[in-house]
């Protein structure tokens, strides 16, 4: 957090204040990375199962995904906790939590820029 306030006071000119207040409120709750990593990974993992997902249970997912990765931490590997829980209420077994565990780590860097980037346009946006 303190290098994400660091960027948007130096890179980004926004005013100190701004940052101050925007990236500590994003930091906790813009997890837009993680709600897509939930929703694209469940939509993977029905195909997989050959689950078909009827429009009711995508929204219900968007829902939850969304829901989840409000409440979620900040903290690595986190995600895969908050998924077994979207699976299972969108009837996917979580097994298949299993495929996802080699590439993780990966996926997991790849959020946490989403969400820091979010963060960053939440503060040139408040800025403006």
């Amino acid at each position: 957090m303190p290098l994400t306030i660091k960027t948007a006071e130096d890179k980004l000119n926004v005013w100190p204040s701004i940052a101050d207040f925007v990236i500590p409120i994003g930091a906790t709750i813009n997890m837009n990375g993680t709600a897509l990593y939930q929703g694209v990974a469940t939509i993977f993992l029905a195909q997989i199962y050959g689950i078909e997902l009827s429009t009711n249970t995508l929204m219900l997912l968007v829902v939850v995904a969304v829901g989840a990765s409000i409440g979620s931490q900040v903290t690595p590997e986190v995600g895969i906790v908050i998924h077994a829980m979207v699976l299972g209420t969108v009837g996917i077994p979580a097994s298949g939590i299993a495929l996802l565990l080699g590439v993780d780590r990966i996926l997991d860097m790849c959020r946490t820029a989403v969400i820091v980037a979010g963060d960053l346009v939440a503060c040139l946006v408040m800025d403006k």
